[in-house]
């Protein structure tokens, strides 16, 4: 499985590594999760990933942008911002609910600003991201058949259906992501934090499987507290709070190896700039933009050394 490329011209063209990155609204501290912080709006959201360097974002959380597909495209366009795909979490182990409908009301909007991607996330069906209840084998059966039925839905409206391993969601371990490689053929949203956090390995996934890697959500972590979440020390969000997620470079994930795995197996789709954050209110000075900026110059940093090897 290899990933659409984001070349608008040709789409069997792989673009340089600095046209692939784009940025994630909840890296300004907007999400979905009520109660999580002081939010920015919009447009200063927008503007400030285009002043970053960056070209494209993600949608964010529903209300973030504007509800109607064409506005909202418009809303993108007017920022010098290409559109890369949403955050989709939808219950996909529960029989008695079909998740193809919200996954098809999601999609008009992406066709509508010719996104690429849809990142899917298995929700528990409660708020938040702090606990999630164990599943039986039937409902990972149906996890897994209705994971390949809204593939299938995403494909044919010309994205890319990925799934993201997310901590909170019924996706969340290495156990799971193996149910998921070996029961489903969806692609994956490789999200090196949620990964770490959760207990898989993200360089052994992007070195094991870079096949199966259809869309990259960059994090960097810091793992004493990734720890304090795995041990129920504290939930997710407290950690989020205290500070578990920083820019590309200053935590233990090995950006480096991830990103020379998936360019040397010809991945081409995007690397989404993510390190979520909980906001107390205005920020003081850059705020997260510096943050985001410190992020990219770090990955444009590796692939400047990819492109010196050898010269």
């Amino acid at each position: 499985m290899s990933p659409r490329s984001p070349h608008p011209g040709n789409p069997d063209v792989v673009p340089p590594l600095d046209e692939r990155v784009a940025g994630a609204p909840v890296s300004w501290g907007v999400c979905e999760v009520p109660g999580w912080g002081w939010q920015y709006d919009a447009p200063t959201v927008l503007a400030e990933m285009a002043e970053s360097g960056l070209v494209a974002t993600e949608f964010g959380p529903d209300g973030f942008l504007p509800e109607d597909p064409r506005e909202r495209a418009e809303t993108l366009r007017a920022h010098d911002l290409q559109a890369v795909g949403q955050f989709v979490p939808v219950v996909l182990h529960d029989a008695d609910h079909d998740p193809v409908p919200e996954v098809e009301r999601a999609l008009e909007g992406l066709v509508a600003a010719d996104a690429s991607t849809v990142v899917l996330a298995a929700a528990t069906g409660a708020e938040g991201y702090d606990s999630r209840p164990e599943l039986d084998d039937a409902a990972w059966g149906t996890l897994l058949a209705n994971l390949d039925r809204v593939a299938e839905a995403v494909r044919a409206r010309g994205l890319t259906p990925t799934l993201h391993p997310h901590v909170g969601t019924m996706v969340e371990s290495a156990a799971d992501v193996e149910r998921v490689l070996h029961g489903s053929s969806i692609g994956l949203c490789l999200d090196t934090g949620h990964l770490l956090i959760g207990g898989a390995d993200p360089v052994a996934l992007a070195r094991e499987h870079p096949q199966r890697i259809a869309h990259v959500h960059l994090k960097d972590v810091r793992l004493e507290q990734a720890r304090r979440v795995q041990s129920g020390e504290v939930t997710y969000t407290e950690a989020v709070k205290a500070g578990m997620y920083v820019p590309l470079g200053r935590g233990d994930v090995d950006v480096r190896a991830i990103v020379n795995a998936l360019e040397d197996a010809g991945y081409a789709g995007w690397y989404v700039l993510e390190q979520d954050t909980v906001l107390e209110g205005p920020p003081e000075g850059e705020g997260p933009k510096g943050e985001v900026m410190e992020s990219l110059n770090h990955l444009l940093g590796i692939e400047a050394q990819r492109s010196g090897v050898g010269i």
